[in-house]
């Protein structure tokens, strides 16, 4: 699919040396196309590479779409320049007024503190309950996943006892919802986190499907019943060497990391990693845009209370 992207964003050069299609905004104007809103509240700290790992997941379907990035007002990046941040996103304030036809909640480096104590929490609140007048469908990631179970249902996050770090597989637990529409009965996914949301706790809400779970990593995404929110706990954007930056950089400063799981050929931090997510993440995303974003959404967006109400 043609991605719309800003004429100077970093990713996009990348995108197109891969082959995909990203139209600019001189290109985009001249146009008569009805492109799918989607907005990215980017909480990742390294937001260049999540821009890129999200754009190239959502470049798989004929749909076109207009990207807006997102950015708190109540936290200060310190890994990305302020120049990046002023050129390329905008605050939920700047948005707030806008209606979108997909969100994406991205993870954040935060999971083991507690959900109050986060700086930006009450606007992350604000954020997630404006997405229910103002989105037709919200796609949580990881962190972003277990903080909006916890707001929305009041489901906690529990400690776990070393980091979920690697590539797991999973069962599709149920095959007649479009969202996991094309999945193999297994796949994999990689995880990266200390937290997890226990399957006993999303039962008690008959709102929630489990669509896919995971012997070792636990549950990886959980849908309610309309599709208006959309749960990953694990990365099915990340790209082949994400797990291995993310390994090598808590080596170099000496904290508490095991070699992340079915990863690395033979074990072998040398070897080039597998890449066995991509196809699967692929579908996921595609998957979402079209049965939940694009098959929802009226020509002229309406208030989503509106569109669910009938």
């Amino acid at each position: 699919m043609p991605i719309k992207t800003q004429n100077e964003l970093p990713a996009k050069e990348i995108l197109e040396q891969e082959n995909i299609f990203v139209m600019d905004e001189n290109r985009a104007i001249h146009q008569d196309i009805r492109m799918l809103d989607i907005a990215i509240l980017n909480l990742m700290p390294l937001k260049e590479d999540t821009e890129l790992q999200i754009l190239r997941s959502l470049s798989n379907t004929p749909l076109q779409v207009n990207v807006t990035f997102v950015t708190t007002t109540t936290h200060e990046s310190t890994h990305t320049s302020l120049s990046h941040l002023n050129k390329f996103y905008q605050t939920f304030e700047e948005v707030k007024n806008r209606n979108f036809d997909g969100f994406i909640i991205t993870g954040a480096p935060v999971e083991q503190m507690e959900y109050e104590e986060v700086d930006y929490w009450e606007e992350i609140t604000q954020i997630m309950e404006w997405t229910k007048t103002h989105v037709t469908s919200t796609l949580h990631l990881c962190w972003g996943a277990q903080a909006g179970l916890y707001y929305h249902y009041g489901i906690q996050k529990y400690d776990l006892p070393k980091k979920m770090f690697g590539v797991y597989g999973h069962r599709v637990m149920n095959r007649k919802v479009p969202l996991v529409r094309g999945f193999d009965d297994y796949f994999y996914a990689p995880h990266s986190r200390h937290t997890e949301v226990r399957k006993e706790d999303i039962l008690k809400h008959p709102e929630l499907t489990i669509l896919a779970e995971s012997k070792e990593a636990g549950v990886f995404l959980v849908i309610e019943k309309e599709g208006r929110q959309i749960f990953v706990m694990g990365h099915p954007e990340y790209d082949r060497l994400t797990l291995d930056k993310e390994y090598k950089r808590d080596l170099s400063k000496n904290l508490p990391i095991e070699i992340p799981i079915n990863y690395y050929p033979n074990d072998n931090i040398n070897e080039k990693p597998l890449l066995q997510w991509r196809s699967h993440g692929n579908i996921l995303y595609a998957n979402w845009l079209n049965y939940y974003v694009y098959q929802q959404t009226p020509f002229e967006f309406i208030n989503t209370d509106e569109i669910y109400s009938k």
